[in-house]
């Protein structure tokens, strides 16, 4: 059985539990709200991004509430530590939770997809792109953000359409990565895909970086000494903050710094911190659809909430998994964590927020449906440049040099 359709109408003209919601036909009888225990990194290395996760969450119980899927939210902080995330999670279920979502590091979400495998909870991933997760047999296990090869394909194939547009093709590109989980799949996979997908420009050189050194000169010396126009950069938290402001020292000036996914140079502490020199950046990645009916409610929601934060993809991809979880215990009828595994595998969700095709699980638990953009910073803002359908401005490359920005 297909899940009924979340459409845009039925969306925005959902009236409260117990009225009729269009999109789903019929009368909504008032539901017991759906636990749901969201695992996020509040503190530690990765607090930026998951205070993020969290200004999504806050917003969605009231959104869904509106769609006739009452949610309960259980937050944990998984401290950005694999252990903790283990025993956080083990506590969730143990308090009550029917369905526990997260984790955004990849490490801690295999963490805690082992225990809800031994313990029969379904586990809704947020963001977590290592390709592992959904290669280990998991039957709990469901997954709304692409693999680390994904993203990697479709960032690549991405800059081939900007160099298109621009006219402009760099001679040959250096990589740095982040030797974290995440950077470590982010590297094998373009070290693994570059070869195959008939880039115009060659990979020089590979260079890892630990994300928690205070000094990058090195790393950012190595880069420079291979005359690349163009930098690859893959960080994973404020590195990549750390990386920008030495090239600046160092005067290294490629044609553009270019994350084929990953997190950070699209945050709002990049943009507060580096001032001018965090414009014209670019990363291709998963992104909010901005002509999209849903995002904009969502968007307004957001504002509302939180006036001063950046709207983005950890907001997104947050709401996209309670609604997920939502949706699957509302065709199950029940939040039974086996009726919502039952129903998890006919997701069939038409109507999100995310740019991409409906949600819906292969085999492996895997949402194959996502689809990559390129965000390019504005003024202190990411705007979608590609694919033209959705984009809200043109990109800029070459950009201009460090030193002849206003």
């Amino acid at each position: 059985m297909s899940s009924p359709m979340i459409n845009r109408r039925g969306f925005l003209a959902a009236g409260a539990a117990g009225a009729t919601i269009l999109g789903f036909g019929g009368t909504v009888r008032a539901a017991q709200p759906l636990k749901i225990g969201l695992l996020l990194p509040l503190s530690g290395g990765l607090a930026r991004e998951g205070q993020s996760c969290k200004r999504g969450a806050d917003v969605t119980p009231g959104l869904l509430a509106d769609m006739g899927m009452p949610v309960q939210l259980m937050i944990a902080d998984t401290e950005t530590n694999i252990d903790t995330a283990r025993t956080r999670a083990e506590k969730l279920i143990a308090d009550g939770a029917e369905v526990l979502i997260g984790a955004f590091d990849s490490a801690h979400t295999l963490a805690v997809a082992q225990v809800c495998e031994q313990r029969g909870i379904p586990l809704v991933v947020n963001i977590a792109a290592a390709p592992n997760i959904t290669e280990q047999g998991f039957k709990t296990l469901f997954r709304n953000f692409p693999t680390a090869p994904k993203l990697v394909t479709e960032g690549l194939a991405l800059m081939k359409d900007v160099f298109k547009i621009s006219g402009t093709t760099p001679t040959k590109a250096v990589f740095l990565h982040n030797n974290d989980t995440f950077g470590t799949a982010m590297a094998g996979a373009v070290n693994k895909l570059f070869p195959t997908l008939d880039m115009p420009f060659p990979l020089v050189e590979t260079i890892a970086y630990d994300g928690a050194a205070r000094d990058l000169a090195v790393e950012v010396g190595k880069a420079k000494a291979t005359g690349a126009d163009l930098v690859l950069l893959v960080p994973h938290g404020d590195d990549c903050i750390r990386m920008i402001r030495e090239m600046v020292k160092q005067r290294f000036e490629p044609k553009a710094v270019v994350s084929p996914g990953s997190p950070g140079m699209y945050e709002v502490q990049f943009y507060k911190t580096l001032g001018k020199y965090a414009d014209y950046c670019m990363t291709n990645l998963p992104w909010i659809n901005p002509k999209s009916a849903m995002s904009q409610a969502l968007l307004k929601a957001f504002n509302k909430a939180y006036p001063d934060a950046l709207f983005e993809m950890n907001i997104g991809f947050t709401f996209e998994a309670i609604l997920i979880a939502a949706d699957a215990a509302k065709r199950a009828g029940s939040n039974d964590p086996k009726a919502i595994l039952a129903a998890l595998p006919a997701t069939n969700i038409t109507e999100h927020v995310m740019i991409g095709g409906p949600i819906a699980f292969d085999a492996k638990g895997q949402n194959t449906n996502t689809r990559s953009a390129t965000i390019q910073n504005f003024g202190g803002k990411p705007l979608v440049v590609l694919p033209s359908d959705v984009a809200e401005a043109k990109p800029v490359f070459p950009a201009p040099g460090w030193q002849q920005r206003g």
